[in-house]
Parts: C-alpha cells; sequence; structure tokens
C-alpha cells in the first residue's frame, strides 16, 4: 500500500515538475519578444534560425557537389534547369508560412492566444492539401515545365530523374514550412533548428549511397531521392513538437477553422515574401533561356546553377537575420509598441547591409575556389566564376529590399510590400537580360544582375522615410 502511495506521489511529482518546465519555456519564449531589448532579440533569434537555414543549403550545396563528382556536366545542368521549379515551390511555401508567421506574432503580441492558436492550424492543414495538389500537377506536367525552363534533348531525362522527387517532397515541405514559420512567430527556434540540421545531416549520409555505383546507383535521381527522406523527417520533427504541447502556438483540430477571410488575411501578407521568390524563378529562367542561343550554353546553365546554389547560402544567412528580426517587429506592432518596433527597425536595417557587404566579399574573394569544389571543367569555371562575382558585386541592394518587404507585410502595407518584392529581379531584371545578351553575349548575362542592383538600390533609399510613416500612423490608429 505505502509503495503505491509512494510511486504516484513520485508520478504526480514528475508531471508537474515537467508541467513547470514547458510552463517555463514558455514564459521564456514570450520574454523575448516583449521585454528583451530588440537587438539582443533579434540576434538571439537569429542565430538559430541562419543555422537552420544554413543547414537547409546543404541539402542544395551536397547534392550540387556529389553531383559534380558524377564528372557530368549534362548532370550539373540537369540540376541547374529544376532550380526554378525548387523557388516556384518555395514561393508557395512562402505564401502561406509567411503570412501565417506574421499574422499569429501580431496576435500573439495583442495577447490573442486563440487567434494564433486558429491561424497556424487552419493554415498547416492547408499546406497539406495544396502540397499534395502541386506533387500530383508537377508530375503530370513535368515535362513542358522543364522545357520551359531551357531544358535541351540532352539534359532532360535527368532533369526529369530529379524533379520527381522534388514533386514528392512538397507533400511534407509544405506544412514543415509553416509549422517552421509558426516557430519562428513564438521564438522556438531551438526546434526548428534542430528539425532542420537533422534533416540536412541524413541528407549528406543518404546522397553518395544512393547516387554511386557502390550503393543503389541512381545518379542524380539518388540525390533527388535522398532530399526528399531527409525533408520528410524534418517535418516529422516540426509536427511532433507541436503535437507534444511544448508549443505557445497549440496545434489542434478544433482550431482548425478555414474561413475566407483567414486566408486572405494570410495570403496577403505572404504575398510579396512569395513574389521575391517567383521573381527568382522567373529570373533564373530566362538566364537559362537567354543562355541557350550562345556558344556553350550547356556549360553556361550548368555554371549558373552552380552559382544560384551558392547564392542560396547568401541568401539563408540574410533570411535567418531576418527571421530573427519579423517576429520582434510582428510582437511589437501587434502590442502597439512603437518606440519596440522602431528600435528593431534600425537595427535590422543596419544588420542587413553589414551582412551582405561581407557576403559579397567573400564570394567575390574566393569565386574560383568556390566553382571548383564543384566542376574542374576550365570552361564551367571561368564562366561560373563571372557569373558569382556579377550576382554579388551589389549585393547589398538584396538585403535592403527584403528588410523592407519585410517590414511593410508586418504593418500591413502589403501592396508597398509587393512592389518591392516585384523589382529587383521582376521589374528591373527582366528587361536587362532580355536586352543585353543579345547585344554583348555573355558579357550581358554578367552586366544584367549589377544594372537591376543599382535601381533597387535607388527604390529603397526612396521608401525608407514612407516605411517607418508608414508604421507609425497605423499602430496610431490600430
Amino acid at each position: 500500500m505505502k509503495k503505491g502511495v509512494i510511486a504516484s506521489l513520485q508520478f504526480c511529482c514528475t508531471v508537474c515538475w515537467k508541467n513547470n518546465m514547458k510552463k517555463n519555456e514558455v514564459m521564456e519564449r514570450e520574454s523575448i519578444l516583449s521585454t528583451v531589448r530588440p537587438s539582443k532579440a533579434i540576434v538571439n533569434l537569429a542565430v538559430p534560425a541562419t543555422l537552420a537555414l544554413l543547414a537547409k543549403a546543404v541539402y542544395n550545396i551536397v547534392d550540387t557537389a556529389y553531383i559534380g563528382m558524377l564528372s557530368s556536366d549534362i548532370a550539373l545542368a540537369a540540376v541547374g534547369v529544376t532550380l526554378p521549379l525548387l523557388l516556384i515551390m518555395v514561393s508557395v511555401e512562402n505564401i502561406f508560412a509567411a503570412g501565417a508567421a506574421v499574422l499569429a506574432g501580431r496576435q500573439l503580441g495583442a495577447e490573442d492566444k486563440d487567434g494564433a492558436n486558429c491561424t497556424v492550424t487552419t493554415i498547416v492543414g492547408l499546406s497539406v492539401v495544396i502540397g499534395i495538389v502541386l506533387c500530383v500537377l508537377g508530375i503530370i506536367f513535368m515535362e513542358p515545365l522543364l522545357r520551359g525552363f531551357g531544358a535541351s534533348d540532352k539534359v532532360l531525362p535527368q532533369a526529369k530523374d530529379y524533379a520527381f522527387w522534388m514533386f514528392i517532397a512538397a507533400i511534407f515541405n509544405l506544412p514543415a514550412q509553416s509549422l517552421n514559420c509558426a516557430a519562428r512567430a513564438e521564438s522556438s527556434v531551438k526546434i526548428s533548428t534542430i528539425a532542420v540540421v537533422a534533416g540536412a545531416s541524413i541528407n549528406m549520409i543518404l546522397d553518395p549511397v544512393f547516387m554511386f555505383s557502390w550503393g543503389l546507383n541512381m545518379g542524380v535521381e539518388g540525390a533527388s531521392l535522398a532530399t526528399t527522406i531527409s525533408q520528410c523527417v524534418t517535418f516529422v520533427i516540426l509536427a511532433w513538437f507541436y503535437l507534444s504541447g511544448r508549443s505557445i502556438v497549440k496545434i489542434s483540430l478544433k482550431f482548425f477553422r478555414l474561413s475566407g477571410k483567414l486566408v486572405w488575411d494570410v495570403v496577403s501578407i505572404g504575398i510579396p515574401t512569395a513574389v521575391i521568390q517567383i521573381c527568382l524563378a522567373v529570373a533564373t529562367s530566362m538566364t537559362n533561356i537567354a543562355a541557350k542561343p550562345l556558344p556553350d550554353s550547356d556549360l553556361i546553365i550548368a555554371a549558373y546553377g552552380v552559382v544560384q546554389r551558392l547564392i542560396l547560402i547568401g541568401c539563408y544567412v540574410v533570411m535567418g537575420f531576418m527571421q530573427g528580426y519579423q517576429p520582434v517587429a510582428s510582437y511589437a506592432y501587434g502590442a502597439k509598441n512603437e518606440e519596440r518596433f522602431h528600435d528593431a527597425v534600425k537595427f535590422s536595417l543596419k544588420g542587413a547591409l553589414v551582412l551582405t557587404v561581407i557576403v559579397a566579399a567573400v564570394y567575390i574573394v574566393l569565386a574560383k575556389p568556390l566553382i571548383l569544389l564543384f566542376n574542374r571543367n576550365p570552361a564551367v569555371v571561368e564562366y561560373g566564376r563571372w557569373l558569382l562575382i556579377s550576382q554579388v558585386a551589389l549585393y547589398p541592394a538584396f538585403g535592403l529590399c527584403y528588410m523592407m518587404t519585410i517590414t511593410f507585410q508586418t504593418v500591413g502595407a502589403s501592396k508597398m510590400g509587393l512592389l518591392l518584392s516585384l523589382i529587383r529581379q521582376g521589374i528591373f531584371y527582366i528587361p536587362f537580360i532580355l536586352l543585353l545578351p543579345r547585344v554583348l553575349g555573355v558579357t550581358g548575362i554578367y552586366l544584367s544582375q549589377p544594372a537591376a542592383d543599382i535601381l533597387t538600390i535607388l527604390m529603397c533609399v526612396f521608401l525608407i522615410k514612407p516605411m517607418k510613416r508608414i508604421a507609425s500612423e497605423n499602430m496610431a490608429a490600430k
């Protein structure tokens, strides 16, 4: 009898201790958003977020490095023409994930936890459905899509092998990205880091096993399959975190409330971030198409595919910093704390510029060695070197534009956010890439991005003061 009583007491104490630990974790995460100095809060959230995104970049970099070991320029070109498809899928993810993160962050700042629960649960459920639809449609229309993005007859077979498993991965990627952004909104960046790093580690292990002759000998298809499995692991870890009750935001069927208003609120916030990815996909496709009439077109496309995956690392550094900024700014905006909001804006603006200057300097100095990591063909290395330098010559344009897009999203000025998301690789880049290569050949490809970046910087500088004014007016009116 005594043993039973003691065991019961021990069980109750253990349960209480675990519950108190969960509550303390929740309170600590809430304090980062509400009371910790904005600059410190942003850095605390940005460091693990950046590490997670850099681990995510490993998916693409490791695939490209291992594919380079196949000693096939056609294989590299095949992976290069699938990049626009990847970016389009990421843009669809971001419409819902980024929108839900900002809206849930505002709701938490306004102490509307039920609203945040409803937003995240509904968007995660919707992401599952959309992921399945994208998978089915992508597989059905795979060949015309790849040809539209610049795949030649030689490149197409391997491009299809790689793209097939990319579309399967959409089933896991869309809900995983929504869960990941929800974790950011509530400052639960540790679990996000663990999930993404675990997936990336599995990818690194499985890639050679699936690709090479001593393993399953699947070539580029094996690289894509390994990535799909690793992304499934990331989704499972994030789903476990939310279903285990350790999160501030709760996911449950009782919070699922699909409504036109909720979807529109999320989509209108998320579209600018998604449009950035869509414009990047279009720009990549246009660049591949501009290269096709030139001598060595397949070599240029192969080099450009390597460069774009390297550029993603730089993008993820800036995006990771912005993922530290966005929840702090959203929470302050929802709480109508104008001073805290503007402090976050100032620190983020300076941080974005510093980071992009550092990234640009590293890429310019190490351009040739970085390309050599993926391909030893002298022509590919030379094209890749100058493509990489041209892409980052004025890279602060990306940091400035992305930071201001996030800010306009946060304060509800979605039209201004949409405009900024369109300019760098859309409105400004596309005319240059259509015209300059026809006149200057491959040099025209090198010059297109710097020309677009000059116009982007001018536009962003012009909009900084209006951005701060709109934020103040909207907070005062709420």
